[in-house]
């Protein structure tokens, strides 16, 4: 617990945003609050005043801070916040958890790591981890809100960083205050990004605290000091507050603030003003010895620190720590924590400028005793790993073992962490040839490390090391290869990449091996990108035909996959399907270790059945991919698994699941730096929900797709960015904008870059903006070219987007028996396939029609069909467009029998026990109090919520207490 100063003057406005912050927790909102300014301004004073203040209102206030010699701690800074707490609580709150958020939580709280179980994490769903910790905080949170401090973040590790980051994006749907401090001029560029971003998105409350003035200094030392020394005080400590402390101290012991600094002196990377430094160096001076050499010591272990650890460190016996502690706590260089025998430094300044008074020698063997006193006491690698660096030198094996212990432990969760440690491994190794091997693993880690924090130049460049020594035609040679021509992709070094792959396909010695499969493989992805439809069945079936003479049903049911994918882009569908057929045989065939190393088979197959309209078999594919990928701990297709299967649930109406899927997929590639994955995922986010009826949300979303794209080559990720956007604007009411958009993005009028099954539902919602334009003519010929479409292709998503068209041309002719007939048939098409917003929407349109033909019962029957199907999809808008056309027909007395409304009219719906466990929420009470209360199992209890949640048509405790309240209040 951070404690509050006797005295904080000067500061009236900062005090007004912090109540200000607090209140937003008694609304039941998180917010976050940044307090940034230079080195001992008062930003960690003001910390303290905000956690008494949260204290005082009976808040959970939980501190964390981060330390600059330990950057390499993934999660350090929450650790330090919030394990302790953990350690010390009843683990009944677990329960509340779903299985996999218990897993990830376990990786990173050595609380947990015997509570429970951890799952598998690959290294593109690290937002995994920050689900899980955001689900922690509500849960915290539940009973009485959380107030979460976070200090001197500057400091803080990349992993820690990028949970931030996470947490701003996506808040805690709970009473949850995130408030941080920093040096925004010590903040990397990752932390700076993250924390304009949320500025401009109006989710930070800013403070800086500023000098204080000469009247505040002299409040501040109290009316007893002359006002000559208030002057010179001002005058030397320029208004900080904690350079006014130090100099304060030394007057109160007859110092003189313009003393120059003497023995032990401190280094000039101390950074502090002379006088302040002189101060320092004078309070250290005059320490007892065992206490100068425990203070040192703990400078090397920590901040904070555990008394044990920095006791051997300075080679003190239990005795002699606790005598030379003393002095220590007296002097205030030292406060004690919340934790027993754990301390910490009065300020990280202080910590610092001891580091840096200690000499070089002195200083590495005092890491080696803190090593070996971590190692005794059973420290995890990485808790070792940063003093090892310190001391360790060229060729000594058991530090390398413990960077690759460290590297491995931290690769999925915090790659930035594993980077830094494989690469102090490889600084260690001798460079001679019989460490090649060695070489080769390290440097195949580190590459997977940094690009999975988006350094692909320098995984590139570990890339060309590996090629340098992995012996030719091998299998990591040619992994090599690909990984290589992979990130040049991403750095658009297309051309590069192509060369690259030729290259390593004509260096092998016969192209009939495992590694001719495998560059033919990714040659033919390599087309595809540079949108040669053709040349990715050509070089699939040349794979293909490599793995059939290997007799490796592995490698041959990949390239059936990727062959599928090229013909059924270029309208061969009758012989896509017949790929298909024999790739689905053969995946379904083989076991889970067989596939491990080729789940572009269950990529592109699934990404292949979406396009031909086999949404379940897509799913069961894609699911399978990702599932084989935790397991095994590989994540370079997650990407693409996890945005086919997000459009593959949207065909069939399931916005909710695809949303939290395509949501994942965001989160897992803006922490990779992935420019290209970003934009896919927040493109396909875009199209999910527009359907929903978001069109806000949409749109910015849409937005940053297109701008992150507007730099690159010609791809089919730069066309389908063009197409999505315009979709959304369309939808949003501009319709000539959406369509010149279109256009230009897609090839002309005719959309001829747009793959034929996806361009007739494209040319459907063209069609309908020409309309809302009245450009009748222009519309039929949008309308005829996806009928051209769909006979080309003969798939019933091109028919019945197709038919949907040419229902709206007809209806827009004042022919209503013909669109009547063709949204039937588009009905019909959709629902052959199980597309349920299609079909809600061709449904829609008929009821329209039958309407205008005169045939009323009809119509009401149909647009009673297309209200209860949207809604039970939820696609909200489009629900309430088919009520407004029940309404516009009389139908008034029309109700949905799907989720209620969350505005409080759904509360009627609940039964009295779903109500009494309800308001029960309302009081934050947990599961476990609400079943002790009502006397009640807590597996009825979370029966109970599910229900209730089903009928409010809400997804957390917190939506549904509001959605009470709300009724309680209007009753």
């Amino acid at each position: 617990m951070v404690e509050a100063a006797t005295q904080l003057v000067g500061r009236a406005d900062e005090l007004a945003l912090l109540e200000g912050a607090l209140s937003e927790l008694e609304a039941g909102r998180s917010s976050v609050l940044e307090i940034a300014g230079d080195a001992g301004i008062g930003k960690t004073r003001l910390l303290a005043e905000l956690a008494r203040l949260g204290d005082e209102h009976g808040y959970l206030v939980l501190a964390g801070r981060a330390s600059e010699l330990e950057r390499d701690l993934p999660y350090g800074i929450f650790v330090d916040a919030l394990d302790e707490y953990l350690r010390t609580v009843e683990r009944s709150w677990i329960d509340e958890l779903d299985e996999a958020s218990e897993g990830e939580l376990s990786r990173i709280l050595p609380s947990l790591t015997r509570a429970v179980e951890a799952d598998g994490t690959v290294l593109d769903e690290r937002y995994r981890v920050h689900r899980a910790v955001r689900m922690l905080l509500e849960e915290l949170a539940a009973t009485h809100p959380l107030v979460l401090l976070l200090d001197d973040l500057h400091w803080a590790d990349p992993a820690s960083i990028d949970l931030v980051g996470a947490l701003l994006r996506r808040p805690p749907r709970a009473s949850v205050l995130m408030a941080a401090a920093l040096r925004r001029r010590a903040a990397p560029p990752r932390l700076e990004a993250i924390l304009g971003d949320a500025d401009r998105a109006r989710l930070l409350i800013r403070l800086e605290p500023r000098p204080l003035r000469e009247a505040e200094v002299e409040e501040w030392l109290g009316p007893h000091v002359a006002a000559p020394l208030v002057q010179r005080l001002y005058e030397e400590s320029g208004g900080n507050p904690f350079y006014l402390e130090q100099l304060a101290r030394a007057t109160a012991v007859g110092g003189d603030v313009s003393m120059e600094p003497g023995a032990p002196g401190l280094k000039p990377e101390a950074d502090l003003p002379p006088a302040v430094a002189a101060v320092l160096s004078s309070e250290l001076a005059g320490l007892p010895v065992d206490a100068r050499a425990l203070l040192d010591a703990a400078a090397v272990v920590g901040d904070p620190f555990e008394l044990d650890f920095a006791a051997a460190t300075a080679r003190l016996d239990e005795l002699q720590a606790l005598l030379a502690l003393d002095p220590l706590l007296a002097a205030g260089l030292l406060e004690r924590t919340d934790v027993p025998r754990r301390f910490r430094f009065r300020h990280p300044v202080l910590r610092k400028a001891v580091y840096g008074a200690t000499t070089v020698g002195w200083r590495s063997t005092a890491h080696k005793r803190a090593a070996h006193a971590l190692a005794a006491h059973g420290e995890p690698p990485a808790a070792r790993a940063h003093h090892v660096d310190q001391f360790a030198t060229l060729g000594d094996r058991e530090a390398i073992r413990l960077f690759r212990e460290a590297a491995d432990a931290s690769a999925r969760s915090a790659p930035a962490s594993a980077a830094r440690w494989y690469a102090s491994a490889l600084r260690l190794l001798p460079s001679d040839p019989g460490d090649d091997e060695e070489r080769a693993e390290l440097l195949e880690q580190l590459a997977r490390a940094r690009a999975g924090v988006g350094q692909f130049a320098e995984g590139r460049q570990a890339l060309l090391e590996l090629l340098a020594v992995a012996p030719p035609e091998s299998a990591r040679h040619v992994w090599a290869i690909t990984g290589c021509a992979h990130l040049e992709h991403l750095l658009g070094l297309h051309a590069e990449a192509h060369e690259r792959l030729v290259a390593g396909l004509n260096g092998l010695s016969s192209r009939t091996s495992a590694g001719g499969a495998i560059l033919l493989l990714d040659l033919a992805m390599d087309a595809y990108y540079g949108l040669d439809y053709e040349r990715v069945a050509d070089w699939g079936l040349q794979a293909l035909a490599v793995g059939e003479a290997l007799e490796d049903p592995t490698f041959t049911a990949a390239a059936h996959a990727a062959v599928c994918l090229g013909e059924a882009y270029t309208d061969r569908i009758a012989s896509a399907e017949t790929h298909r057929a024999e790739a689905r045989k053969l995946v379904d065939r083989l076991g889970d270790d067989e596939l491990a190393g080729r789940l572009d088979a269950l990529a592109n197959l699934g990404a292949a059945e979406v396009y031909l309209d086999r949404y379940e078999d897509a799913e069961t594919h894609l699911r399978r991919g990702l599932e084989l990928g935790r397991r095994i701990g590989q994540g370079q297709l997650f990407p693409l698994l996890t945005q086919e299967l997000g459009v593959a649930l949207e065909s069939q109406g399931r916005l909710a699941e695809a949303k939290e899927h395509l949501d994942g997929a965001v989160e897992a590639a803006r922490l990779a730096d992935n420019t290209p994955s970003l934009a896919w995922t927040l493109m396909n986010s875009a199209w999910t929900t527009m359907l929903t009826g978001d069109l806000d949300a949409a749109l910015g979303l849409a937005e940053e797709s297109a701008d992150l794209v507007r730099d690159l080559e010609d791809s089919p990720l730069t066309i389908w960015s063009a197409v999505i956007l315009g979709a959304v604007i369309i939808e949003a009411g501009q319709p000539a904008h959406g369509v010149e958009m279109i256009r230009a993005g897609a090839g002309g009028p005719g959309l001829d870059l747009v793959p034929g099954d996806f361009r007739a539902t494209i040319l459907e919602r063209v069609t309908g903006a020409l309309l809302a334009l009245g450009r009748l003519e222009e519309a039929d010929e949008a309308a005829a070219l996806a009928e051209q479409r769909a006979a080309v292709t003969g798939l019933a998503m091109s028919k019945a987007h197709a038919a949907c068209a040419r229902a709206a041309v007809a209806l827009a002719r004042d022919e209503p028996d013909e669109a009547a007939a063709s949204a039937l048939a588009a009905a019909a098409a959709a629902a052959e396939i199980g597309a349920r917003i299609v079909e809600a929407r061709a449904q829609m349109l008929a009821g329209r029609a039958l309407h205008a033909a005169g045939e009323h019962a009809q119509a009401v029957e149909a647009l009673t069909a297309a209200a209860a199907a949207h809604d039970a999809c939820g696609a909200i808008r489009y629900r309430d467009e088919a009520e407004r056309e029940l309404r516009r027909l009389g139908n008034r007395d029309h109700r949905r029998r799907g989720a209620a409304r969350a505005d409080g009219e759904g509360v009627a719906a609940l039964s009295a026990r779903e109500l009494d466990v309800a308001r029960l929420v309302v009081d934050r009470k947990t599961n476990p109090e609400i079943a002790a209360e009502l006397f009640l199992s807590q597996k009825t209890v979370e029966s109970h919520l599910r229900s209730a949640f089903r009928k409010l048509g809400v997804s957390s405790r917190v939506d549904l207490a509001r959605v009470v309240e709300r009724a309680t209040r209007s009753e």
